[in-house]
């Protein structure tokens, strides 16, 4: 889909920073022994990991419907971007935590480390250059909302995964390398172990917040009102629409809606004129609004919708026994 060139641009950028880096901090940790490299060693693994996943979730999700999946298979995207969530809780801070006990317990000196300091100076580069490229994704995408509004409302979770992770990255970076200075400087190696603690907690953090925007996408999120009020303005143009009702419409993916119409005719359609209303309804929203790729319409009298929507909030505003 070409909403997703944009992410696939950030996307790209982290993987290729992440897997340099992983290498580079593996070799550091290799040569200096240091815990907090191996854990940030593993945190940029796991990026990279997952920015192959999301990859592959948008890959999987542009398939077309087919009759086992006749709404097409957009949901895929949140799927994996869901297990991404679960990775970097599951390898990221997990193994950075086992890491940071195990060298708490058993602390052991730090050797040259220079040449941690000059790795940490390169990933920083590199990791805020990534970070960079999805901050400005991500501002285009946000438009005037706050930024955790901006997330909440996002039907793109490959965008906002990025930044998190790149995010998360900087800051294990900053406690990396404050560890390996006080562990040095202070004589207490078990400072170093500590930091491995702090990356942890880091990226358990961004994992269940992740975790969370994934659910949420997965389990089904409408449209957003402005969307809403263009499909029902859009609908109300036509001759032969007396009132249109309302609309229930639910994400299918970052550029896929399902909308469901409630409208009232015109008393004198007959049924294959109503028939034509509903082609010339789709062939006008499929043009003027192409995320929009399912349209069902339910035909209505006077006063049905109004009707059932007094029942429901007579029904929500009942106090449970």
């Amino acid at each position: 889909m070409a909403a997703h060139g944009g992410s696939k641009k950030v996307i790209y950028a982290a993987l290729a920073g992440n897997l340099a880096i992983a290498l580079t901090k593996f070799a550091a940790a290799l040569f200096t022994g240091s815990s907090a490299m191996l854990s940030e060693g593993v945190h940029s693994l796991v990026d990279t990991g997952n920015g192959s996943l999301l990859l592959y979730g948008m890959h999987r999700a542009a398939r077309p419907a087919n009759r086992t999946h006749p709404l097409g298979h957009g949901r895929e995207l949140y799927f994996w971007s869901f297990i991404v969530a679960l990775l970097v809780f599951a390898l990221g801070a997990g193994i950075s935590f086992y890491e940071g006990v195990t060298h708490i317990m058993a602390p052991e000196p730090i050797a040259n480390a220079k040449v941690n300091y000059a790795v940490l100076g390169l990933s920083f580069l590199f990791e805020g250059t990534s970070w960079l490229v999805a901050l400005k994704e991500f501002r285009h995408q946000k438009g005037s909302h706050g930024w955790l509004e901006a997330v909440q409302l996002s039907k793109d979770p490959s965008v906002y995964t990025i930044l998190f992770e790149d995010s998360a990255a900087l800051l294990g970076l900053v406690v990396a390398f404050a560890g390996i200075l006080a562990a040095e400087r202070l004589d207490m190696p078990k400072l170093d172990g500590a930091a491995s603690i702090g990356i942890a907690l880091i990226l358990g953090a961004t994992a269940i917040f992740l975790a969370r925007e994934s659910k949420s996408l997965l389990l089904g999120e409408p449209a957003s009102p402005e969307v809403q009020t263009e499909v029902l303005a859009i609908v109300q143009q036509d001759p032969a629409v007396q009132r249109a009702n309302g609309v229930l419409t639910l994400h299918l993916g970052p550029q896929e809606i399902v909308a469901a119409l409630s409208i009232e005719f015109e008393d004198h359609l007959s049924a294959p004129e109503i028939e034509t209303c509903v082609e010339r309804l789709e062939t006008r929203l499929k043009a003027e609004m192409p995320e929009v790729t399912r349209l069902f319409v339910k035909p209505q009298t006077t006063g049905t919708w109004k009707r059932r929507s007094n029942a429901l909030e007579g029904a929500s505003g009942q106090e449970p026994a």
